[in-house]
């Protein structure tokens, strides 16, 4: 069966050097935006820029599961909402989905930051101990339910549904 693979974590937690072995493994098509934010615009953020990118990235994700290839999700989607979102629209499309939740340790987390920095500049964006601080304040770790595939929450109140929740949040998915 098709699969999404969705990356989940912390800046530093790994996450694109395991989508990279998924990718190999399943024969899967890696969609990583912080590859794709440098070349484009020199920041991570641009102006909101990321999220219009990631909503292009969503959609073309969903049109590989539909041809049937498997597609590796590297966004960290930080939040419980945007996680369920995902799943619901890959569900719909009759795909397999599947979280890959790394955490990471602040230590850890500091020195992979640093080591990456030092090493890889050109492919890597600068982080300040705020943006560690203000990601580990905010981020919204899978409990055993969504990570063991347990029933998907339905879209917050207000919300029709998860692909206009989707719509709203990554706004050019629709």
């Amino acid at each position: 069966m098709t699969t999404l693979f969705l990356m989940v974590g912390l800046p530093g937690a790994g996450k694109t050097t395991r989508a990279r072995q998924l990718a190999e493994e399943y024969r899967a098509l890696r969609l990583t935006p912080d590859e794709w934010m440098i070349p484009l615009f020199g920041e991570a953020e641009a102006d909101g820029k990321r999220d219009v990118l990631e909503g292009r990235m969503l959609w073309l994700a969903l049109e590989a599961v539909k041809a049937g290839t498997n597609m590796v999700v590297d966004f960290g989607c930080w939040s419980r909402d945007e996680r369920s979102a995902i799943r619901w629209l890959v569900e719909a499309e009759g795909a397999c989905f599947r979280i890959v939740y790394l955490a990471v340790d602040e230590e850890t987390q500091r020195a992979r930051i640093a080591h990456r920095w030092a090493t890889a500049r050109a492919e890597t964006l600068p982080m300040t101990e705020a943006d560690i601080m203000y990601g580990r304040s905010h981020f919204e770790e899978p409990d055993a339910s969504e990570l063991g595939g347990g029933e998907a929450a339905g879209p917050p109140p207000g919300w029709a549904d998860w692909r206009a929740w989707a719509a709203d949040r990554w706004p050019s998915f629709a």
